[in-house]
């Protein structure tokens, strides 16, 4: 079975999950949609991507012919071809979407900005493969719960439970963002807690935990300050923490001082040497020597590229609405390697 997948909004997140898709043998994309000419849809053209409308409205869509791009047509025609949409459009109009994909009867994914109460489910690879299975649809948590996700739920299947109090260090915006910031400020979330530690109970409700969060002047990616409360009698160890997570896909660890990875900055031009595309750091990167167990208190930092985590988890979370790998190790391994040969990796 190869799935016909669609992308609705080709841009930071949409354009990477395309590519992803792309890499798979399972699967393939029938159509992106733009929602007008713009400098997005030459690339979209290279790769060889369908190009669509964004809406149905005959004059948006006849807006992309003067512009030199080929449009096939609008949202409905492509969904008429699709057998599920990865919504990647800004958020907040989740739910006029979802009306849409339901009318059109195809599988949804939504993105971490539209919220678990809209789409009744919420997606990581790691935290709730299984309960995704063959659903009508589902929504991929944002980056920053994907990353709290990939340590915690190890941490929640080696102890029995977790108690955990978190702090988001927040980049202002993406790279290719200009219209938001700070630009010379810290500036809390003054809703306490954060929408981060409540998510995380959407995919493992099991796991007790607040958040709190700041935006600061970067760009580069997120930073997670990490306290994690062990049950008594836990018989863990900072080695065997380090191990557990060694074990797990889709987390680096390294020792800033050994490395002298010691700052986002590093760990980005880290990725760039390596070869990734854009630059993207798919995996949670982890400073061993910033993990230390103390007694029931478990103490760390990770690093989180906001514009590439959640990439690996749209495919794996198709695998899991169309029914087609139960086993999540099984898909995050037919994910990830596919990705690295499409990239010659």
């Amino acid at each position: 079975m190869v799935v016909k997948v669609a992308i609705n909004g080709y841009g930071t997140i949409g354009k990477r999950v395309a590519d992803a898709v792309d890499a798979q043998d399972d699967m393939e994309i029938v159509g992106v949609t733009k929602t007008r000419p713009s400098f997005g849809c030459d690339l979209a053209v290279r790769k060889g991507y369908p190009l669509y409308c964004t809406y149905d409205s005959k004059e948006k869509i006849a807006a992309f012919g003067p512009a030199g791009y080929d449009c096939k047509g609008g949202l409905s025609d492509l969904l008429s071809i699709a057998d599920i949409v990865v919504d990647c459009s800004p958020g907040k109009v989740g739910a006029q979407n979802k009306d849409i994909y339901d009318k059109a009867g195809v599988r949804w994914i939504f993105q971490g900005g539209e919220k678990h109460a809209m789409t009744g489910m919420s997606y990581t690879s790691s935290g709730n493969h299984s309960e995704n299975m063959n659903v009508r649809g589902t929504r991929v948590v944002s980056c920053n719960t994907t990353g709290l996700s990939r340590t915690l739920v190890p941490l929640l299947h080696a102890c029995g439970s977790l108690s955990v109090e978190c702090t988001m260090i927040r980049r202002a915006a993406d790279p290719g963002d200009s219209s938001k910031g700070p630009i010379n400020a810290i500036k809390p979330v003054l809703k306490v807690p954060s929408h981060h530690g409540p998510d995380v109970m959407t995919i493992r409700p099991e796991i007790d935990i607040n958040s709190l969060a700041v935006a600061v002047p970067t760009t580069i990616m997120h930073v997670h300050a990490i306290v994690a409360t062990l049950p008594k009698g836990h018989g863990m160890t900072t080695e065997s923490v380090l191990e557990l997570w060694s074990q797990q896909p889709r987390i680096v660890i390294m020792n800033g001082a050994e490395t002298g990875i010691t700052t986002t900055a590093e760990v980005m031009e880290f990725s760039r040497d390596i070869g990734r595309k854009w630059g993207d750091l798919h995996e949670i990167f982890v400073w061993e020597d910033g993990v230390k167990l103390d007694g029931d208190s478990l103490y760390y930092f990770q690093a989180i590229h906001q514009e590439s985590d959640v990439i690996p988890e749209n495919v794996d979370a198709i695998r899991a609405l169309m029914g087609i790998e139960a086993d999540w190790k099984t898909s995050v391994e037919k994910t990830d390697s596919a990705i690295a040969a499409y990239n010659g990796l």
